[in-house]
C-alpha cells in the first residue's frame, strides 16, 4: 500500500490502517541470503528446535571450547553473520546461532519482540553460552532477555548497533508506512492491550541497568540510516560495563560484513 493512500485512508478507515500497521510490526519479510551466507550455513550442524509448537532451525558451527551466541536483527537471519562465523571458527570458537521465530528457515507466521525475546533466553540457556554478539534488533530482543532471566550471566557482550525506545521503533514504522498520529496512537493501544505492557517501558537503556553482563562492546556507524547512532550513544550512557566504538563507511547492514568491525569483535571475545 502506497505511503500517500496510506495516509488519506488512515483519516476515512483508522481501525482498518491500525490493523495494516500492526501487520508490519509483527511479519517480519524474509530476505534472500548471499552464495557466501548459504555456504557458511551449510557447514553447520542444523537441529529442529520446538518452541511454543514454533519450529526454530538452529545452527551449530563446532570449533574450540569458547563458544558464543550469535542473534540476528529483525528480518535477519543466522547466515548474516557468515563474515564473522567464518573468522570466529578460525579463532578456535564454537559458534551457535538461530533463526528467529517467523525469520530464514524457521516457521512463519506473525511474530513479536517477547516471542523472540524469550527465545533468546531460553537459548542462551540451552548453549550455556558466556559471550553474545547481536546485530540491531537482536540487541533489544537480548537486553530484554537478559533482563527477564536475572539468573543468566554473560562475560562478553557485543551489540552490533542497537535500537533504544520501542516508541521509537513504533514512530520508524509509523513514518515510513505513513500512518498519522490517531492510528498512531490506535496502534500503540492494541500492543498494549495484547502485550499488558506499557511500550514507554520497553527501551534498551533501562534494561541494562540492571542485566547480569561483566563486560559489553557497542559497535555503530556515525551515519547509520537504518538507526541512528544517538539510540547507542544513549544505551551506552546508562550502561556502567559498556564501551561505545563509533565507525564509518559500514552503514546498518555492512558492518556485519566490514573486516574492521569484525577484527575488532573478535579480539574483543579473545
Amino acid at each position: 500500500m502506497k505511503k500517500q493512500l496510506v495516509k488519506i485512508a488512515s483519516n476515512l478507515f483508522p481501525n482498518m490502517i491500525t490493523s495494516f500497521a500492526y501487520n508490519q510490526l509483527t511479519n517480519p519479510q524474509v530476505r534472500k541470503l548471499r552464495k557466501n551466507e548459504l555456504d557458511t550455513l551449510n557447514k553447520s550442524e542444523k537441529e529442529n528446535f520446538n518452541y511454543n509448537n514454533i519450529n526454530i532451525k538452529l545452527y551449530t558451527w563446532k570449533g574450540g571450547k569458547n563458544k558464543v551466541l550469535l542473534i540476528h536483527g529483525w528480518e535477519g537471519q543466522a547466515g548474516n553473520f557468515s563474515d564473522l562465523i567464518e573468522i570466529l571458527l578460525e579463532n578456535g570458537y564454537t559458534v551457535h546461532s538461530f533463526d528467529g521465530p517467523s525469520h530464514g528457515y524457521s516457521s512463519k507466521g506473525s511474530t513479536s519482540l517477547f516471542e523472540f525475546s524469550e527465545l533468546v533466553g531460553v537459548l542462551i540457556k540451552k548453549f550455556d553460552v558466556k559471550s553474545l554478539v547481536s546485530h540491531s534488533f537482536g540487541g533489544v530482543a537480548t537486553t530484554y532477555a537478559l533482563f527477564k532471566n536475572p539468573d543468566i550471566m554473560i562475560e562478553k557482550y557485543v551489540l552490533l548497533t542497537t535500537p533504544d525506545k520501542f516508541t521509537e521503533r513504533i514512530d520508524d514504522v509509523s513514518e515510513v508506512v505513513g500512518i498519522n498520529k490517531k492510528v498512531k496512537k490506535l496502534l500503540i493501544n492494541r500492543l498494549e492491550k495484547q502485550t499488558g505492557i506499557s511500550v514507554e517501558t520497553l527501551n534498551v537503556s533501562d534494561f541494562v541497568k540492571t542485566i547480569n553482563v561483566k563486560d559489553a562492546l557497542i559497535i555503530h556507524d556515525i551515519n547509520d540510516k537504518v538507526i541512528p547512532i544517538i539510540r547507542s550513544k544513549n544505551v551506552h550512557r546508562n550502561w556502567a560495563a559498556s564501551q561505545l566504538k563509533e565507525v564509518e563507511g559500514t552503514g546498518h547492514f555492512r558492518i556485519l560484513r566490514t573486516k574492521e568491525v569484525i577484527d575488532t569483535v573478535v579480539n574483543y571475545l579473545n
